[in-house]
């Protein structure tokens, strides 16, 4: 998949632990786990609002957009 989930590495800069960010952002810990390793299909916007108001970030810092070298 061409979008890569960075929320680990902002997660360690901020030395968030996932129990922490759940709780935050009011999300199970298995959902965010599924987000976190890159497993999710969608994300909805007011979830990843969330996310990056615990986190002080911007979405670009959690999302990255990868070109796949088998789609072109």
């Amino acid at each position: 998949m061409p979008i890569i989930v960075n929320l680990d590495v902002m997660m360690a800069k901020r030395k968030m632990s996932l129990n922490e960010l759940s709780e935050k952002v009011d999300i199970t810990l298995s959902n965010l786990s599924i987000l976190k390793t890159g497993k999710a299909k969608a994300i909805r916007f007011s979830t990843l609002e969330s996310i990056c108001a615990a986190l002080d970030c911007q979405p670009g810092d959690i999302l990255e957009f990868r070109e796949d070298d088998s789609i072109k």
